[in-house]
């Protein structure tokens, strides 16, 4: 689903449930913090990640739309034979124009995939409803701590979809996993996809370091299988109260994995719901390393083979 409604779920059904829930999962954000990396150095990255064992599970490459001229000032570390780079770009309504002009000039080698802003209100739904709507993908990231309800009825009827930043480099910038969840099954009810970003670099949720410096205060991070399984859950049948103690989870033997369902303490959901879910609910999230959430799959041994 997140960022092409046009997914093939048919050829998707028959993957392993394991594989169907990582598919095109993380959107690699490695300009942003705590990894904050040059440019020349993110390119590099990603341009290796679209060749790597683990490539299924990567989706778009994210940058600030003021930093678009200075990607396409490295388009000579692109491979010459390399398909059109999916971008997800932070943008406010005043780069409308500028996104459209990229596009023309440069869509042979980047294309502007979806566009992630962030409104406060109803009146911000609809200046980025005024700017966007109707011809690009755009997720509106909303405020977590207040009762988001009224915001997602208002982005489902721009048309748009919704965000949820689930961490930071501080502590305080976590939300509690009632607010998280309360934003999850507002999706859900109102049939808004979403995707996440920011503290998901684990699969499962535990104290981790904060940033990457050798003296980082350390919090507790949620995993992107309690957010991500927790979302096909609810999209699946199963009750926000059933559902909530999930994103709180730490055990990872609470989660039995078959190749047609996944299963936790007693919650199913089937390989075809966890496609139906992705295609067209629980979109990807950012994260500034790709290199992490692989490791601690294959560490778990949840990695599935490559397609």
């Amino acid at each position: 689903m997140d960022g092409d409604d046009s997914w093939e779920l048919d050829m998707k059904a028959g993957m392993g449930a394991m594989t169907a829930l990582l598919d095109s999962l993380v959107d690699y954000a490695g300009l942003f913090p705590p990894a904050a990396l040059p440019m020349h150095t993110a390119v590099r990255n990603y341009a290796a990640y679209r060749v790597s064992a683990e490539r299924a599970m990567l989706a778009r490459f994210v940058l600030p739309a003021s930093r678009l001229n200075e990607l396409v000032s490295y388009a000579s570390l692109l491979p010459s034979d390399d398909t059109p780079w999916p971008l997800a770009v932070l943008a406010s309504t005043s780069d409308a124009p500028a996104l459209d002009a990229f596009d023309a000039e440069h869509g042979a080698r980047w294309r502007v995939d979806t566009i992630e802003a962030k409104a406060e209100d109803l009146a911000g739904i609809e200046a980025l409803t005024v700017a966007f709507a109707g011809r690009r993908t755009v997720y509106v990231e909303l405020p977590a701590s207040v009762d988001p309800a009224a915001l997602i009825a208002g982005v489902r009827a721009a048309g748009m979809r919704a965000k949820i930043r689930t961490g930071g480099v501080t502590a305080e910038a976590f939300p509690t996993p009632a607010q998280v969840m309360r934003f999850i099954a507002a999706c859900v009810s109102q049939r808004v996809p979403f995707k996440a970003t920011a503290g998901l670099h684990h699969p499962l949720r535990g104290e981790y370091a904060l940033t990457y410096a050798p003296d980082a205060a350390r919090g507790t991070m949620y995993g992107f299988l309690n957010v991500f399984v927790a979302a096909v859950l609810l999209h699946a049948g199963h009750s926000a109260v059933a559902v909530a103690p999930l994103l709180e989870e730490r055990d990872a033997s609470s989660l039995v994995v078959h190749d047609d369902a996944i299963l936790w303490r007693g919650l199913r959901a089937t390989a075809s719901q966890i496609t139906a879910a992705r295609a067209t609910f629980a979109g990807s999230f950012g994260s500034c390393s790709f290199e992490e959430p692989v490791q601690d799959l294959s560490a778990l041994s949840l990695l599935p083979t490559s397609r």
